[in-house]
């Protein structure tokens, strides 16, 4: 019985292997074709122009041409694009990877600007680009469109590609300007995810201001939930690893545990129909606050460069992608008898989500410069130059979410919706390699003198750093009970000093409830290392 089993399986496994044989050739040369934008990118990475985004982006777009000739015109990829495999699989690493080494002092210190930027400046570049695609749309002759589909490439052009612009940017030489695109950025992808969404489960055929007001709920509902979603699931794993010792039995434990629960909090919002990015973002802060403190050193070490390593092969992998999807040929047949529309449509939108950007990046930081009384921390004008160009490259995102809407299982019969696939990429392609490659020269002319100032950004309460002090020496000497501190004597007081009396209350809540329940620094015993790293008590009293 079990021979004839054995020999039924033996039997299928070569035409297994030969209707596999094409998607493991495939796999492999993405995989040596990964391997080779390392290689590139390590090489490239003094140079002023190119960076590691842009590196993939161009091996791409030369491995797509190879095979589209290779292939007599028929392919230009080695894997079918998805939306699901994008949003599934390759961003959650990006993102907890953001949070998880984010400087959280920076970040909290700039919360109200960067709220403004992700939040409010997408809900204005979103209905710049909608109106403007509305009025000019309508002139050029590209199909049927509906206020659905206008609103829907509002929001997938209002999406920024902070992946790209966290690759030039340095986040201990410009760290205020690094805090607010990387910050911004993030909520923005959020925001316009949520946006698209909504957007798409919403009847706009009955569209009245009650409507109008419910949808703009429905986001905030949406946009605090899924904040408070990934804030719970990072404090129920700081409060497993910490009760249940896990560095007694397994470090492996400890690491596979932080893995999957970072990743179960996208999950499980993407299945509640929150915002998967949101979520998984402040589960990387919750994480690097609390859990990582509770693990051994050795854990420290291996989580830090494990979802840093699973960031940057996400990363690799969504430019090197895009850059042979570029040239399929089957998009760009469609709309081979027009391509003065093509071009019409493509400058169109550029030009939109220049003027949308605009739109909210300016007057917002004169709106956040009016509430700030210290000089260092305002935004000056060529700052804010940089976080309005930096914020210009489209990538990813906007890839997924125009594919999610204008095309089925990646393909699409229709002209209009083929126009707005092609535009899509056009605007990426160009906007990637154009804005990536002048953003770093253009920061070193306008901010020429911009350098890491180690009293402001000491924030070693992340996985970024094991050495430099949580906070500067101030408020340290109030954190170590000290209460000698400036408070203020009135409410116009607290509103123009709030950022330290903010953070003071935080610090005693923080230390007087959070971390005795959920540990965190200096609150967990130090444990050098696993189970074998640790001398046997024999070892160590000789």
């Amino acid at each position: 019985m079990m021979a004839s089993l054995l020999d039924s399986l033996v039997s299928k496994m070569p035409s297994l292997s030969t209707s596999d044989h094409a998607s493991v050739v495939s796999l492999n040369l993405f995989v040596a074709l990964l391997c080779a934008c390392i290689v590139l990118g390590h090489l490239l990475e003094e140079n002023r122009w190119m960076n590691e985004s842009i590196t993939a982006l161009l091996i791409g777009l030369a491995t797509g041409f190879v095979i589209l000739l290779i292939s007599n015109g028929k392919s230009s990829r080695l894997l079918v694009f998805s939306e699901d495999l994008f949003f599934i699989y390759l961003l959650p690493p990006i993102i907890f990877n953001a949070g998880f080494q984010v400087k959280k002092k920076q970040f909290f210190r700039n919360i109200v600007t960067i709220m403004l930027f992700g939040a409010i400046g997408t809900v204005i570049s979103c209905t710049v680009i909608t109106l403007g695609v509305m009025h000019l749309f309508k002139k050029l002759d590209i199909g049927t469109f509906d206020l659905g589909d206008y609103l829907a490439i509002g929001t997938i052009f209002a999406a920024t590609d902070s992946v790209c612009t966290l690759q030039v940017l340095n986040q201990d030489e410009t760290p205020l300007l690094y805090s607010l695109v990387f910050g911004a950025g993030v909520v923005n992808d959020a925001t316009s995810v949520v946006l698209f969404n909504a957007i798409q489960s919403f009847d706009l055929t009955h569209l009245n201001h009650e409507a109008a007001f419910q949808l703009l709920g429905n986001f905030f509902y949406l946009f605090l939930l899924s904040t408070l979603l990934g804030v719970l699931t990072g404090l129920i794993s700081a409060y497993i690893i910490k009760k249940l010792y896990f560095a007694r039995h397994s470090t492996d434990r400890e690491v596979a545990l932080m893995m999957l629960m970072a990743y179960l909090s996208y999950m499980v919002a993407e299945l509640c129909d929150l915002s998967g990015i949101l979520t998984v973002f402040f589960c990387g802060i919750v994480m690097s606050h609390y859990t990582w403190h509770n693990v051994t050193e050795s854990s420290r070490i291996t989580t830090k460069h494990t979802f840093a390593t699973l960031s940057f092969l996400a990363e690799t992998f969504i430019f090197l992608y895009v850059g042979m999807d570029a040239l399929d040929i089957d998009k760009w047949r469609s709309v081979s008898d027009s391509p003065g529309t093509s071009v019409a449509v493509s400058s169109i939108l550029l030009g939109l989500l220049m003027l949308g950007r605009a739109a909210f990046v300016f007057p917002l930081s004169f709106l956040s410069n009016l509430a700030k009384t210290n000089e260092s921390e305002k935004i000056d004008f060529k700052m804010q130059v940089v976080i309005w160009w930096s914020g210009l490259i489209r990538g990813a995102v906007s890839m997924a979410l125009a594919y999610n809407k204008f095309t089925r299982a990646g393909q699409t019969d229709v002209r209009g919706n083929a126009i707005m696939i092609t535009s899509t990429i056009t605007i990426c392609l160009f906007s990637t390699v154009v804005f990536g490659m002048l953003t770093k020269p253009l920061i070193r002319f306008l901010l020429p003198h911009q350098r890491v100032t180690t009293s402001f950004l000491s924030d070693g309460n992340t996985p970024k750093s094991f050495r430099i002090p949580l906070i500067d020496q101030d408020s340290f000497m109030d954190f170590a009970g000290n209460h000698n501190v400036h408070r203020p004597d009135s409410i116009r007081g607290f509103l123009t000093r709030p950022t330290r009396t903010v953070h003071y209350y935080w610090r005693h809540f923080d230390d007087s409830f959070m971390r005795p329940v959920f540990g965190g620094r200096g609150f967990v015993p130090f444990v050098p290392g696993s189970p074998p790293d640790i001398d046997p008590p024999e070892l160590s009293k000789v």
